[in-house]
């Protein structure tokens, strides 16, 4: 007579340690997710370029954005182009004092790696962001980026 062997069913997935995995991942995201530091409060369409180059390191730039006031802003300041510094409307008098502010906030190494970045919409005209040049060498701002998006067809 043959015994015939009973086939027995793969032991199930030990599941565990599944939540412990879940909440590590989430901790590792939470901690190096960097969240935006400003909220936009002009339009800002970039223009396009074909030859740019990415910033190397993007904690060491300050930003200053140029455009028309978001819809939400539009009844209160109007439709013409506008300078924002950090999270509030601006003029150009007061870049030096942005300059100086961030400065401040970082360490003597890192002074002479500063980069301020003209965030401008591409409706913008040259006469305001002519003003901010301006303010920027006054306040001896002298590394400066225009920032762009990359065009992919040539003209």
């Amino acid at each position: 007579m043959k015994l015939q062997k009973k086939k027995k069913a793969p032991p199930a997935i030990n599941t565990s340690s599944l939540p412990d995995i879940v909440f590590m991942l989430l901790f590792f995201f939470m901690v190096t997710t960097v969240l935006r530091q400003t909220d936009l409060k002009v339009k800002l369409v970039v223009p396009q370029a074909t030859e740019i180059q990415k910033l190397e390191k993007k904690s060491l730039v300050s930003y200053i954005y140029i455009g028309p006031p978001s819809e939400t802003f539009r009844s209160q300041f109007g439709t013409a182009p506008r300078i924002q510094l950090n999270d509030a409307f601006a003029v150009p008098s007061q870049v030096p004092e942005f300059i100086e502010k961030e400065r401040s906030a970082r360490s003597e190494a890192e002074i002479p790696f500063l980069t301020t970045s003209i965030k401008a919409d591409r409706e913008t005209k040259m006469g305001i962001v002519t003003d901010v040049k301006q303010e920027l060498r006054r306040a001896n701002s002298l590394k400066l980026n225009y920032s762009s998006s990359l065009r992919t067809e040539v003209y």
